[in-house]
């Protein structure tokens, strides 16, 4: 029995690595095999290629060179972000009872190191998320308080792609600051599904801290980074020889800095190609709803990202309902529930759940995600397959 041919909708989870990054990182696998740190020439080799690296995603963030700090992912980086700033702020503030604002549907990375901190003292105000999944700015504006050190708001979600209004929050932000007279609160937001398709120059998003991912940039896996704002005072969470500017100890990964950084070198690419994958998910939304009764999408269609369709087959009368994405995935259609962080602990969906679900509407949800090979005759085939199993 031949087996399907293997479509790939899971690009928000991890993307292949392009040709002409992988390529651009052979050569620090090899004969470029030098370690930053070392004076000699082959040291110097290393610097050069990591310089050069910070300055092209410098580049797209539209920063100085000396704001990017490379990190082993964005979990890494979002850790940085927010438990540096919050050791930051007890030196400067000499309490431990600080406060951070940030909301229910954040990445797991932003909502365990929350709750880890609320362990050691820290105040945690977890903001609601309405039905379509987008935090209120005016919320993040009464959550504010005397002692809020940080807010952490994500730029787009992972899981139903929701495009959070983040210029408007930072200066929401940026004015409590200035009446204060402060250096506090600090703006943090976790950028990684956001890249690929919106604004990031650092300065107009109006934040101070900027998490960023390789595996979904069509970069390797293994790497990231984090946009500190000039000024922003944030405390080493790894502690070693001082690399990155005395924010990340560790001997630099070489290769995977030099494609994360082609990664992101391709990404104005990659933005010219939105408006053709945003058709391509309109017509996964648009035929899925029309021909499959009962379907409906988690989230709003408009300020959502381009590649992501979040289905919800709660209403739809089927024998199926975890095993959906086992069933897609033996038709030859993978497909995710949601995070992947999430997935291998078979946790139900909180993004989900936070936006108003039932139980039976999460276990039967599922997220596509589209990418820049994505084709229409693979949105069908997925349709089809989709009422096929539907129907059994």
């Amino acid at each position: 029995m031949l087996m399907p041919k293997k479509v790939y909708f899971d690009y928000a989870a991890s993307t292949p690595v392009d040709p002409g990054v992988l390529k651009s990182m052979m050569p620090y696998f090899g004969e470029k095999y030098g370690n930053a740190a070392s004076i000699h020439s082959f040291g110097q080799e290393a610097q050069i290629a990591i310089d050069e690296a910070r300055t092209k995603v410098a580049n797209f963030f539209e920063c100085s060179f000396s704001e990017i700090i490379f990190t082993g992912s964005a979990t890494e980086s979002i850790n940085l972000a927010i438990r540096g700033a919050i050791k930051a702020s007890w030196a400067a503030v000499k309490d431990k009872k600080t406060h951070i604002v940030t909301s229910q549907i954040e990445h797991e990375a932003v909502l365990d190191t929350c709750r880890d901190l609320e362990k050691e003292g820290v105040e945690v105000t977890i903001l609601p998320a309405g039905a379509d999944g987008f935090v209120k700015p005016e919320d993040v504006k009464s959550a504010l308080k005397e002692n809020t050190a940080l807010v952490s708001i994500m730029y787009a979600n992972n899981e139903i792609g929701t495009i959070q209004p983040i210029k408007e929050i930072g200066r929401i932000v940026k004015d409590f600051r200035s009446g204060r007279g402060g250096v506090y609160p600090l703006f943090h937001t976790d950028a990684v599904q956001a890249v690929n398709f919106l604004d990031c120059g650092a300065e107009r998003l109006g934040v101070d801290l900027l998490s960023f991912s390789g595996q979904k940039i069509y970069g390797p896996k293994g790497v990231g980074g984090l946009y500190r704002k000039e000024g922003t005072s944030i405390k080493p969470i790894i502690t070693g020889s001082g690399q990155e500017f005395g924010l990340r100890s560790g001997t630099s990964n070489v290769p995977l800095i030099v494609g994360l950084a082609q990664a992101v070198a391709l990404l104005p690419e990659m933005k010219k190609l939105a408006g053709q994958i945003e058709q391509l998910r309109d017509r996964l939304i648009e035929r899925v709803i029309k021909e499959i009764p009962g379907a409906k999408l988690n989230g709003s269609l408009e300020n959502r990202l381009p590649n992501n369709a979040n289905l919800n087959f709660g209403a739809v009368k089927s024998k199926i309902d975890s095993s959906l994405i086992v069933a897609l995935d033996l038709a030859g259609f993978a497909i995710s529930a949601g995070s992947a962080c999430q997935s291998k602990a078979q946790k139900p969906s909180h993004v989900l759940t936070a936006i108003g679900l039932s139980p039976q509407e999460v276990k039967k949800s599922i997220r596509v995600s589209l990418g820049k090979t994505t084709t229409m005759e693979e949105i069908d085939g997925l349709v089809e397959a989709l009422k096929k199993i539907l129907e059994a």
